[in-house]
């Protein structure tokens, strides 16, 4: 046994506050005046009976083995300076020692005694003092309602809904009744359900639906069970969003898709500058420009509607341009400068929407005829379908198939100008010759009609006093413009203001 091992010669009383020793580790140093002289005898010194013992007990065993050499070895000790607390016997026992183990006798029979209290018979309590005090019964709390969102294709849709989530068919059928009364147009709906549980099923405590833009429906559940519906405003907002771009080497379509710009909104503004510029042929790489347009928002963000387009604007070496949409009071929608002034003139050079020039007006090799002749023309290809305009008011005058160029349009504008629309793939509606047409008239949609074509385009012409005439080379005169007045002008400066407003926030 080590030297620090537990040893019944060396017990002492703890002084107080002193620090109980922990398991598993050293004993703390007794002071050195109750030292022993030297160490006690290893444990086999202390016989057999001492090792049979526990581990716990051990030492304690040791304190009744008979030690060699007893006087030697208490001769040999220093004195040790007189104290109050109990001294040793010879032997080197405690005299505390008899007191602890009987004390421990007699905790044990008494844990013994309590260990087997229960093979004790009591007599059983009478039934009259259970009656007097019963236990109270467990209450569950009571569940509230629960909700549950879906998606739903339409109002057909919601009574599938409600009995799946365990409403029964009669109540499903009055709720959906409820609320059809109230979601009349269609769409998807947002359906959100407040459920009470019953048991394994569901009462279902109220319905709320809404479209995307917000308006819907709150279906209520009154006192004796019935439903009603209570229709909901839409909750939109409207944002204004502006980005910029540069041409790049591709064309303009490419070159605004890749700035950000919403695909369905490129056409028209292709048509914002459909009288100062042929973006097929007017515009380079290294060339800017910039939209804005409003897009309303619903309550959690989501886009909601189509956008509509508020500015374009563009930049080249030799000009440029800054228009904003505006619609007057008698409803026309059209474009105009800052000043209020129409972008509008006596000729459309591009009447027809998304255009690129595949053909310019000239001499050259005819791809199907395969000889040389001047090209009276400016071929636009577009796909099949696109809407064609009349490049300026006038008169129809022709509005019949031909063989090279298919289905024809002619109209005669009243300054004597006469233009020429070909391989049209339908005519509008009604159309025919002494009809009067507005400029930006739909009077056809393109196609690939006729012997001489090679694929989907509008071939357009124009002619002055009998002679083709390049259009793209034709000025207008800006004295044609018509300029914003009165109540309009105000109205257009307001949203002029509003939409540059947001373009220099979103500009820093």
């Amino acid at each position: 046994m080590d030297d620090d091992s537990f040893d019944p010669r060396s017990w002492a009383k703890p002084q107080q506050g002193a620090a109980k020793p922990q398991q598993d580790t050293a004993p703390a140093a007794i002071p050195a005046a109750a030292q022993p002289a030297e160490s006690p005898p290893p444990a086999s010194e202390s016989g057999s009976a001492a090792s049979s013992l526990p581990e716990a007990w051990r030492d304690i065993g040791t304190a009744f083995a008979p030690k060699p050499d007893a006087a030697t070895h208490s001769a040999a000790k220093p004195a040790v300076a007189a104290t109050s607390k109990p001294t040793r016997t010879a032997s080197g026992m405690s005299p505390l020692l008899p007191l602890l183990l009987s004390l421990a006798l007699l905790i044990g029979g008494g844990l013994a005694a309590w260990m087997t209290r229960h093979e004790v018979k009591r007599p059983a309590a009478p039934q009259q003092a259970v009656a007097e005090a019963p236990a109270a019964p467990e209450v569950p709390p009571s569940p509230g309602e629960v909700e549950r969102s879906l998606v739903l294709a339409g109002v057909s849709d919601i009574v599938g809904a409600l009995t799946a989530a365990g409403v029964s068919p009669q109540e499903a059928q009055a709720a959906a009744k409820a609320a059809a009364q109230v979601l009349a147009k269609p769409g998807e709906i947002h359906a959100t359900l407040s459920l009470m549980p019953q048991g394994k099923a569901f009462l279902l405590q109220g319905l709320k639906a809404s479209y995307a833009d917000g308006s819907g429906a709150v279906v209520t559940r009154d006192s004796a069970g019935a439903f009603s519906g209570a229709a909901v405003a839409a909750e939109l907002t409207q944002q204004i969003k502006v980005l910029r771009g540069e041409i790049d080497s591709e064309s303009f379509y490419t070159s605004a898709v890749s700035a950000g710009v919403i695909d369905t909104l490129i056409p028209e503004f292709i048509n914002a500058f459909t009288y100062d510029f042929n973006l097929a042929s007017e515009i380079n790489p290294g060339d800017t420009f910039e939209v804005a347009w409003a897009q309303s928002v619903n309550a959690q963000g989501g886009a909601v509607g189509q956008p509509q387009l508020l500015f374009a604007s563009l930049t080249t070496p030799q000009k440029s341009l800054a228009l904003y949409r505006f619609v007057s009071p008698d409803g026309k929608v059209a474009w105009y400068d800052g000043n209020g002034a129409s972008t509008q003139r006596g000729l459309m050079r591009t009447p027809v929407d998304g255009a690129r020039i595949t053909s310019k007006f000239g001499m050259r090799f005819h791809p199907v005829l395969h000889y040389t002749r001047l090209h009276a023309g400016v071929d636009f290809g577009v796909p099949v379908g696109t809407p064609v305009y009349a490049a300026a008011a006038g008169v129809v005058i022709g509005a019949t198939p031909t063989g090279c160029g298919g289905n024809m349009v002619v109209i005669q504008h009243d300054n004597g100008w006469v233009t020429r629309y070909f391989h049209l793939s339908h005519y509008a509606e009604g159309l025919h010759e002494g009809q009067r047409v507005s400029q930006g008239y739909t009077v056809g949609l393109s196609g690939t009609t006729g012997s001489c074509t090679t694929g989907p385009h509008l071939h357009f012409e124009l002619r002055i006093g009998g002679e083709p005439v390049d259009p793209l080379s034709v000025k207008t005169d800006d004295s044609e413009r018509k300029k914003l007045d009165g109540t309009s002008i105000q109205a257009f400066m307001h949203q002029r203001d509003r939409v540059d407003v947001a373009r220099a926030k979103q500009a820093m």
